[in-house]
């Protein structure tokens, strides 16, 4: 798994749309806002957002919301940074939202 700092606003683009999710709908299943979503993909800028019981890492949010519905974050490995769908077994295992 690569570092927030490593989840760079091109792969939350891909990640999303290699998914078909709107910005509208990562934020919500993220808890995060769509201006948050678009913020980050757009400028690189990453909101502090907060609820009432607790600050909310919303880039770790979204990381997590996308893990979940089963994307793949990929390391610098020789071939490139980059995103892709995980294996459907493991994805069976993880059962997506």
């Amino acid at each position: 798994m690569t570092a927030l700092s490593e989840l760079s606003p091109q792969k939350v683009w891909a990640a999303r749309l290699l998914i078909g999710w709107s910005r509208d709908r990562l934020a919500a299943r993220s808890g995060t806002t769509m201006t948050f979503v678009w913020t980050y993909e757009n400028e690189g800028r990453v909101m502090k957002m907060f609820s009432r019981e607790r600050s909310l890492d919303g880039l770790a949010a979204i990381r997590s919301t996308l893990e979940a519905a089963g994307v793949e974050f990929i390391e610098e490995n020789g071939g490139g940074p980059g995103v892709r769908l995980q294996k459907a077994a493991e994805l069976i295992q993880g059962q997506t939202p």
